[in-house]
C-alpha cells in the first residue's frame, strides 16, 4: 500500500491510496468514523422552553451540533477515574439563554471551556417569538461514532481513481469543455480529483475518451468538524 498526500486544508485533507483493496479502504473509513473520539451533547436540562418545539426536539437538534474536541483534557467516560459518574475530566457544561424575537443559533451555546464550542456557529436550533424565552443547561461528553452518529468526528469517504484513455478524442476541444482536465501530449490528467464529477465523465465520453476506474487506487477524503 502506498499513501500520497494530495491536498491539505484547514478542515479537509485529500490523499491517494494505491495498491490496495476496496475492503481495506472501507475499513479505514469506518475506523475514522467509529473509533476516533469526539465531543457531543448527551443530556439537556431545561429551565424554560417557550419555543414552538418540544423539549425532546430541541434536545435532539442540540445533540447533532458538532463540537470542537480537546482529547488532551478529556477522557472517555469508561476510561475516567470517576467510572462514568461525571466529573470535570469527562464531561462539560454548556448553557444557553435566549429571549425572542430571534433565531436561536448554535453560537448562543456558551461553553465553560473555550476549547469546546460549536464547530459551526450559525446552525439554527429554534425560533423564538416576542416575549418567548429558552433557557437550558447541556452536558457534553466524549464518545465514539459506533455508539451514535453524533460522535462522528467528521466525514470520511473515498472514490476510485479515474483512468482516462484518449482514443480518437479532440483533446483541445475537450479541454475547453472540461476545465478540470490537463492535456499532456496524448495523455489526460485530472487537475483536481476532489472536483471530478459524473458530468466530467459524461463530457469525456461524449468526446471519445474512455473512462474507467481503478480497482486498486483510491482518492480518500477526510473532512473534520
Amino acid at each position: 500500500m502506498q499513501l500520497k498526500l494530495l491536498k491539505k486544508e484547514e478542515l479537509k485533507t485529500t490523499f491517494i491510496i494505491k495498491e490496495t483493496e476496496p475492503y481495506i479502504v472501507n475499513a479505514l473509513r469506518r475506523m475514522v468514523l467509529e473509533e476516533v473520539p469526539s465531543m457531543a451533547i448527551e443530556e439537556v436540562t431545561f429551565v424554560k422552553n417557550q419555543s414552538a418545539l418540544y423539549d425532546e426536539i430541541v434536545s435532539h437538534r442540540m445533540g447533532l451540533i458538532p463540537l470542537t474536541t480537546d482529547l488532551k483534557s478529556y477522557n472517555l467516560p469508561d476510561d475516567c477515574k470517576c467510572k462514568g459518574k461525571g466529573c470535570a475530566r469527562c464531561e462539560l457544561k454548556l448553557v444557553l439563554e435566549a429571549k425572542g424575537p430571534c433565531t436561536v443559533l448554535s453560537e448562543n451555546l456558551k461553553s465553560k471551556d473555550p476549547k469546546i464550542k460549536p464547530a459551526f456557529p450559525d446552525m439554527p436550533i429554534t425560533k423564538l417569538l416576542k416575549g418567548q424565552t429558552l433557557q437550558l443547561e447541556a452536558t457534553a461528553r466524549l464518545g465514539k461514532g459506533k455508539q451514535h452518529a453524533k460522535f462522528a468526528p467528521g466525514l470520511a469517504y473515498y472514490k476510485s481513481l479515474p483512468i482516462l484513455t484518449a482514443e480518437n478524442a479532440d483533446l483541445k476541444k475537450l479541454q475547453e469543455k472540461c476545465k478540470n482536465l490537463t492535456v499532456k501530449g496524448k495523455n489526460l490528467e485530472v487537475k483536481d480529483l476532489n472536483e471530478w464529477t459524473e458530468a466530467d465523465e459524461q463530457t469525456c465520453e461524449e468526446h471519445g475518451v474512455k473512462v474507467e476506474y481503478s480497482d486498486t487506487d483510491f482518492v480518500f477524503i477526510l473532512e473534520s468538524w
